[in-house]
Order: structure tokens, then sequence, then C-alpha cells
């Protein structure tokens, strides 16, 4: 065996902080470099042109800081009512019951879309009939590309004006805007997973169908799992905006609330809103976790008698007809004849889609607001992120084992526990009520609208980026600390550099899904395209809605397309 190279004392003592920054970014080639600088100055000016349109009217209201203040006073001081105890706990139960109901739809539609977008699907007709396979494969994206681009808040709305107060509006609504989310994803997994059982069987002579169930779908299944459980912490949150709008359950206690400015109420409701969310968080962490346990496991342990993949579920085939159970689900409403009839009379009214009173030019203007509201979101998302997603991760290895007392241990879980927490209560709470909160103190425009939409992307942000740090390869760190440097030389010129890409990455993915959100704050009187669609389909002008509607998926393509290329072009 070879023994192990040391470094001479007077070397590891002569490393300057300049060799330190040349190890780190020795990859780095100059015109990676260049492209990275060109990206940082226009997100910067991007910024600043969103923060000066933003800064154009009046922002603070100052009447309104003793509302602000009794609000955060009432956190303290939550109503404890025996009565109000029951009203919340039965909200709650109404809410997960919705989330656990549009979950489920979503995963039928995103299962049987993903594996009809799949490129596997069509890929042994292309062999016979090439133009049709790739027409019916463009057809099926499309298809599903249509309920992707629109907030569930807007099915939600739609749905409201044909069905009513119904409990299938939020389980539809739900299930049809993550199902196709989700069909995209499984789609790409599908795609993605190895495919020797699969050719085996179809060479034997299976069905396409048979094939991908039994070639497929088995490797495939942790990781459509992992998702499912994250979808499903994600349908709470949703299941919460949509009963702002009338569909029941903590989301319309809230607005009763805030209506009513019951701060107290407001308090007990979001404690028991955390409470959900953080709970949801704990399950789907869990089982994501699982993915790699058959990658870790003996080979005399079978992944199938897995407790938690086993127990969740378990746990989720028994909350399905007990949610339905509870909202009192009516599936009948679907087919009953004054539906359709509303739903004729409805498109009748939505065709042609028209640019409303507005005109072209103030939908322009009114998307330009849109995403300068986006813009500003994600850069307090960022930079809030960066601050937190290192004190929420467990770094405390990075660059091999260093000795802690126990105070320093403590401060370090302290902080740790701390950070989390933040990150869960910042997520939890959706976008909306963080606008009705903001509104108390700041005039309706973008910035009370990117103020709720950054808080509540922070928290999903740094949960993510917190996660990238923890993964992070330790090699490069083991060598950076082999050669003298210290923890804090580690830090910044190994942990650092490393998990940028990967925290620039996920920020741009958060634009997209923050362009979609700007109609959730919109909708509280916050401003931008969502305001304009809220007015118009309260007013019942479907058409003006519809074109509404076309321009937020429009400015939705045009970041898509944007985020695409800069991830390319820094990767």
């Amino acid at each position: 065996m070879t023994p192990p190279v040391r470094t001479p004392p007077a070397d590891r003592r002569g490393l300057s902080d300049l060799s330190l920054r040349e190890v780190a970014h020795a990859r780095a080639s100059p015109g990676y470099s260049l492209m990275r600088r060109a990206c940082a100055v226009v997100a910067l000016l991007g910024t600043l042109i969103a923060l000066a349109t933003a800064a154009r009217h009046n922002v603070v209201r100052a009447s309104g800081a003793p509302l602000l203040g009794e609000f955060f006073d009432a956190a303290v001081h939550p109503q404890l009512g025996g009565q109000f105890l029951a009203l919340t706990a039965k909200a709650t139960l109404t809410t997960l019951a919705y989330a656990v109901l549009g979950t489920g739809l979503s995963l039928v539609i995103g299962l049987v879309g993903g594996v009809l977008t799949s490129e596997t699907w069509w890929r042994r007709g292309a062999r016979r009939r090439p133009r049709i396979a790739l027409a019916s494969w463009a057809v099926a994206r499309v298809v599903l590309a249509i309920p992707r681009g629109i907030h569930e808040l807007v099915w939600g709305l739609f749905l409201l004006s044909v069905l009513g107060i119904q409990p299938m509006v939020p389980v539809l609504a739900i299930g049809i805007a993550y199902g196709a989310v989700t069909a995209k994803v499984f789609s790409e997994l599908l795609d993605e997973t190895p495919r020797e059982p699969y050719t085996a069987l179809v060479a034997s002579g299976a069905g396409r169908l048979a094939a991908i169930l039994y070639g497929l779908l088995p490797p495939a299944l942790p990781d459509l799992l992992s998702y499912a459980f994250y979808r499903f912490e994600c349908a709470i949150r949703s299941a919460t905006v949509l009963g702002l709008v009338g569909a029941g359950g903590l989301g319309f206690q809230l607005s009763l609330s805030f209506q009513a400015l019951q701060y107290h109420e407001i308090w007990t409701l979001l404690y028991a809103l955390i409470a959900l969310c953080a709970a949801a968080d704990f399950w789907s962490a869990a089982v994501r976790k699982r993915r790699a346990v058959p990658l870790r496991a003996a080979a005399h342990v079978r992944p199938g008698r897995d407790r938690v993949l086993t127990g969740s579920i378990l746990a989720v085939l028994a909350l399905i007809p007990l949610s339905a159970w509870w909202v009192g689900l009516s599936p009948a409403v679907l087919w009953a004849t004054r539906t359709w009839d509303l739903v004729g009379q409805l498109f009748m009214q939505a065709w042609p889609p028209s640019a409303g009173n507005e005109g072209v030019l103030g939908l322009f203007k009114l998307s330009a607001v849109t995403l300068a509201m986006s813009v500003l979101a994600i850069a307090l998302a960022f930079l809030g992120g960066i601050l937190l997603a290192f004190p929420a991760s467990n770094l405390t290895r990075q660059g091999g084992r260093t000795r802690f007392g126990r105070a320093a241990r403590a401060r370090r879980m302290l902080v740790f526990i701390t950070a989390r927490a933040v990150l869960i209560v910042l997520r939890a709470i959706p976008p909306p009520v963080w606008a009705l909160v903001f509104l108390l103190v700041l005039f309706p425009g973008i910035f009370p609208a990117a103020l709720a939409l950054g808080v509540y992307t922070l928290g999903v942000l740094g949960r993510l980026m917190a996660e990238a740090a923890e993964n992070l390869d330790q090699r490069p760190l083991r060598a950076l600390r082999a050669h003298g440097a210290s923890r804090q030389q580690v830090f910044c010129y190994g942990v650092i550099p490393a998990a940028a890409p990967r925290f620039i990455a996920f920020s741009l993915y958060r634009w997209e899904v923050t362009i979609r959100e700007t109609i959730v704050v919109g909708v509280v009187g916050a401003g931008g395209l969502g305001l304009l669609l809220n007015q118009q389909l309260a007013s019942f002008a479907y058409g003006g809605a519809v074109g509404t509607l076309l321009a937020v998926i429009v400015l939705t393509l045009l970041v898509d397309f944007t985020s695409a290329a800069a991830r390319r072009a820094l990767h």
C-alpha cells in the first residue's frame, strides 16, 4: 500500500488566500467568468429598474403602523376559546381533506398524462409512422402545457363561476393545475429511467402499457412517490389560498378574520396552518429520504418492506375516503345538466378573447408591473435565502471532522433549529396572507405584492439552498482542509463557490414559479395582472379575463425561456 503523501509544514504555512481562490476557481474558464458577470450585471440592472418602478408612487402608509403593532402583539395572545378552537380544528381538517383529494386527482392525471407525454410511449410507434407519432406526442404535450400555465387559483375562480361553492371546486382546481405539472415531471422521470426491463418486455411480445407498468414504473416508483409527497405538501398551501376566495377551510376563516380585523383569531388560524404545513413537511422529507434506502440496504433487505414508505402509502389510501366523507364530496355535480349549461354559456361569453377596457397597451403596462413584481420578489428571496441557507444546513462536517465543545454544539443546534423554523413559517403562510399583512402599512401596488411573494419564496428557496449546501461534494473541501485551510477559508473558498451555481439555478427556477404566483397576490388588491383578472371575473367580463390570462401565459413563457437561456449560459 502506498503511504499517504504528507504536506510539509512550511508549505502548509505558506498557503495564501490567493492560492485558495485559485484552487476554488481552477475550473472557471474566462468565457464562463465573462458570462457569469454579464448575467450578474443584467440581474442587478433589472432589480434596480423594478425597484425604481415600485417607488414611483407612495409606498408607506404611516397610519397603518398601529394596526401592524396590534397584529404582531396578538401573536402572543391568540384566541384560545373552546368554540373558536373547535372551529379552527374543523377548518384545518377541511384544508387537509382538500389537499389530500386534490393531490390524489393530480396523481391520476399526472400518471396518465406522464405516460402519454413520455418519449418512451411514442418511441415504438415512431419506427412505423414517425410523423404520426411525433405529431401525437406534440399534441399531448401542448394539451397539458395549457393547464400547467394557469394557476390553481384561476382555475378555482372559473370553477366557482360554474359550480358555485362546492367541495369539487378546490379539488378540481388543485387536481387540474398540479396534474399537468405532475404529468411533466412523471414523463421526464419515466424517460430517464433505465429501459432495459421495458425493452426486454417489448421484445418478448408485451404491449406498451404492460411493458411500462412492469418495466418502467417499479424502478421509477421511489422518485414518483417522493414527488407525490412533495406535491401534497404544496397542496396544503394551495387549499388555503383557494379558501380565501370562498372554498372553505383555513383560508376562508382567515379571510373572515382579516375583514373583521380579529388579529387574535388570525394568529390562532395561522398557528394551525403552520403546524399542518410543518407536519406535512416532515412527512414529505422522511419519504423523500427513503429514495436512497434501496441503494444503502443490504442484499437481503427488500425495499418493499420499508416501514416508512409502506405506512405512508397505507395512510394516504385511508385518508382519501375519509377526506371525501368529511367535505361531503359529490362528483354528481360534474355531469349535472345545469353545470354543462353554465359551461356552455361561459365559453360563449369568453370567446373571442379581448383586451378588455385596458386595451392592448394597458395589458402591456400591467405585464411590466407583474414582471417588476416578480423580479423584486426573487431578488429578495435570493438574498434572504443565502443568509438563511447556511445556518439551516448541517455544515459541521464540511471539509472533514471538526471537534466542537458542548457549548459550541448547543449554539450550532440552536441556530440550526431556529433557521429551519423560520423557513417553515415563511413558506407555510401563503402569499395572499402575507400580502394582507403588508397592506396594513403599505399602499396597494408593486411593493407589498413583491414583499409577499419574496417572503414566501424565501421560505421555499432557503430550504432548497440548505439541502443543496448539505449535499455538496466533500472531496474538494477535504483537499482545502488538507492544505491547511481554516474552517472559515473552507467555507469562503470551497462551500460558497461550489454552492453558488446551484443557488442560482434554484433561483431561476423559482422565478418561473413566482411569475405565476403574481396572480395570487393580485386577487387581494396588490396590483398587476392578477388584480385586473379578479376584477374581470367579479364583473363577469369573461372575454377580457381570457385575454388577461393569455397575457399571463405569454409572460410566463418569456420568463421560462429567459430563465432556461440563463441556466444554459451558466452551465
